[in-house]
């Protein structure tokens, strides 16, 4: 209820912005404005995730897409450092599909290829903001970043959630920093957890 109410607040507050972030799309990739796909929610379930687009379908020789940092722009790499190009989230965050912290929606063959721990990893609503988002999250390897989203869902709390709220709004300030404890802590729980589940059960 929290995060839904200061989703609400968060919307209303930023409607003035959602003009001049879609005039800014319009002029840097045109149109559409908005992106959509479709990801994995809470228990695996599928969603459609609503971004305002910040990259151009360039293409090379072959058809293939140029790497995301070739299609962006100066003012949409700026949209996406500010975050601004995930408002369009809050609504989702108030139709019940997200929540304001949680593992970032992925695909859902991404969660399938990890088994188990893909299925864990859904045991919580995706998030606009999460654990990984403020240890590294661009600087991570896919591997740090599960570790990470996989401490948060088996050690979540209201307490953690404000943690990562406010040091979402340092890591927007101040650029993003890996912290390597904080991995490195969530990788030997990641491995704790394997060992875990693959030791078999005692006869009886």
């Amino acid at each position: 209820m929290i995060g839904r109410g200061l989703a609400a607040i968060g919307f209303v507050l930023s409607l003035p912005v959602w003009p001049v972030v879609a005039a800014i799309v319009w002029a840097s990739v045109g149109r559409p404005v908005l992106f959509r796909q479709q990801r994995a929610g809470l228990h695996r379930r599928s969603f459609t995730l609503v971004k305002f687009r910040t990259m151009t379908n360039a293409c090379d020789g072959h058809g293939q897409l140029f790497p995301d940092a070739q299609r962006q722009t100066a003012a949409t790499r700026l949209l996406r450092r500010l975050r601004l190009d995930e408002l369009p989230q809050l609504l989702m965050i108030l139709r019940g599909d997200m929540a304001l912290v949680g593992p970032r929606p992925l695909f859902a063959e991404t969660i399938d290829h990890w088994g188990e721990l893909g299925r864990q990893r859904c045991a919580v609503r995706p998030g606009m903001t999460g654990w990984a988002q403020i240890h590294g999250n661009t600087k991570l390897t896919e591997d740090e970043k599960l570790a990470l989203d996989l401490w948060y869902v088996r050690h979540r709390s209201l307490a953690i959630d404000l943690k990562i709220l406010a040091l979402t709004v340092a890591t927007i300030i101040r650029g993003e920093r890996v912290k390597p404890e904080m991995v490195r802590r969530a990788i030997a729980g990641l491995a704790a957890g394997r060992q875990a589940t693959a030791r078999p059960r005692a006869n009886g």
